[in-house]
């Protein structure tokens, strides 16, 4: 068997990015004998630095730096690494023929760098929602030439966007309505309600656990959902803008003010009015859940009351649920179920997509 190199472009170190670098090591002996490819990191990129090897790093300067990073180092200051000026710059020097970048960063700021790397006839493997939901002209300049692969962006590892391109679209089976819970972390502190537990102090479990973003308003806010049902959306063809999607938070927009401090302090204000939701919701039979529909061309987010026994109530901690409703899946929708929140079912996502561009023709 031939063997194929493929070289990697990371944009990111945090969680994820350390995770993904780890699962690439792990399975590299895999990936030689089953696909016959070879990955090899030729560039790693943070906030502030950046270091690239155009031979690709060693073993154990990958996993240097994964520890360096998770001790709160940055690439600029390890002694292969130094001070970048933007991720484009590091697109034209380290990129080769078959390269692939991977976008596990949470930045708005990225897709410059991106352009360049599918201009060059590079592939991507983005985790980052931010680009795919910027303007519609963006997300589809990204997606022209099916160079690009972005499951981890929604359901974590769960093959959401697989199963929407290749079961739904292209077996043209027209698509009503999806709805679904798309955030693990919101499922944790849904059901943690449903428990009985202040939703202050699921909160801070949640953010010590590593379910949200440093500043949890990112998730509490709904933006985060937001963005998920926006990719749908546009994935299936609709034109939609993020501010026509209709978004409920599950705090009041005066705690966006402040710092994250102040606001995990302020969460305790909000513990009296869940508790009597989730009593409400309870003497109907129902139960709370932050749900997601897109339908008919809108997407609404925010925080529902659904039957307990149904699929949604049914769901318990992280898990991520999605239901397609169409004209093949009419009388019972097709259900997907599984891991929606911490770094490793990210990383499995982002890990399946290398694989899948790096195993096509397109690369």
């Amino acid at each position: 068997m031939t063997m194929k190199e493929i070289a990697l472009i990371q944009f990111g170190l945090g969680g994820v990015g350390r995770a993904v670098v780890e699962r690439v090591l792990a399975a590299q002996d895999e990936l030689e004998w089953r696909y016959g490819i070879r990955f090899a990191y030729v560039a790693l990129c943070d906030s502030q630095g950046a270091a690239i090897e155009q031979q690709g790093f060693t073993y154990g300067d990958l996993m240097r730096t994964v520890t360096a990073k998770a001790e709160g180092a940055s690439l600029a200051d390890l002694d292969i690494g130094y001070d970048h000026e933007g991720l484009a710059d590091i697109v034209d020097v380290a990129g080769t023929s078959n390269a692939l970048v991977i976008d596990v960063t949470a930045s708005d700021d990225t897709v410059e760098a991106l352009q360049l790397a599918l201009s060059r006839g590079y592939g991507a493997v983005l985790a980052n929602k931010k680009p795919l939901t910027q303007t519609y002209e963006t997300f589809l300049s990204l997606l022209k030439g099916g160079r690009v692969r972005y499951e981890a962006t929604v359901g974590s590892g769960v093959p959401v966007i697989a199963t929407l391109q290749q079961a739904l679209i292209a077996a043209h089976d027209p698509i009503h309505r999806i709805e679904g819970c798309f955030s693990g972390t919101l499922g944790y502190l849904t059901t943690g309600l449903q428990a009985g537990e202040a939703f202050s102090a699921l909160v801070r479990q949640a953010r010590a656990s590593g379910y949200t973003e440093p500043d949890p308003r990112d998730d509490l806010g709904g933006m985060d959902v937001a963005r998920k049902a926006l990719i749908l959306a546009r994935t299936m063809g609709w034109p939609l803008e993020l501010p026509q999607i209709q978004v409920e938070g599950l705090f009041p927009d005066t705690m966006n003010q402040g710092t994250v401090p102040e606001f995990m302090q302020k969460t305790v204000d909000l513990d009296e009015l869940y508790r009597q939701r989730v009593a409400t919701a309870a003497g109907r039979d129902q139960v709370l859940r932050y749900v997601a529909t897109i339908d008919r061309g809108r997407a609404q987010v925010g925080l529902q009351e659904v039957p307990r026994r149904s699929p949604l109530g049914q769901l318990q901690g992280t898990d991520n649920l999605i239901a397609f409703h169409t004209d093949v899946y009419a009388d019972a929708p097709l259900v997907l179920q599984g891991r929606g929140a911490g770094v490793h079912g990210t990383a499995a996502g982002v890990m399946a997509d290398l694989v899948a561009l790096s195993t096509s023709f397109l690369i």
